[in-house]
């Protein structure tokens, strides 16, 4: 039951309860009204408490960097070139 359907039955108890002024003989409407806001209210704390445990914060680990260098290091044209490898890892996969 989400909050529009909870909020309809607070209303439609509360004119059940407080504005007709009926009388059935075997149901007694004010009871009846009493009964639908009750249900209303109970929907309604129901959905805002699985709605506030749908927005919890999630807290993300830093991206590890490990940079692994070559051992030997290659020559051309006279100038020193580092190759390097890098592997990011994105957090929540496995190590």
């Amino acid at each position: 039951m989400g909050i529009g359907a909870s909020i309809f039955l607070i209303a439609l108890g509360a004119i059940f309860a407080f504005a007709i002024d009926a009388n059935l003989g075997w149901l007694d409407v004010h009871v009846v009204g009493w009964v639908l806001m009750l249900v209303g209210v109970v929907g309604l704390l129901l959905t805002m408490y699985f709605w506030n445990n749908r927005r919890r914060t999630v807290v993300a680990a830093p991206v590890r960097e490990r940079v692994v260098a070559q051992p030997t290091v290659p020559v051309q044209d006279d100038r020193v070139v580092r190759e390097e490898y890098r592997e990011v890892r994105r957090p929540g996969y496995p190590a």
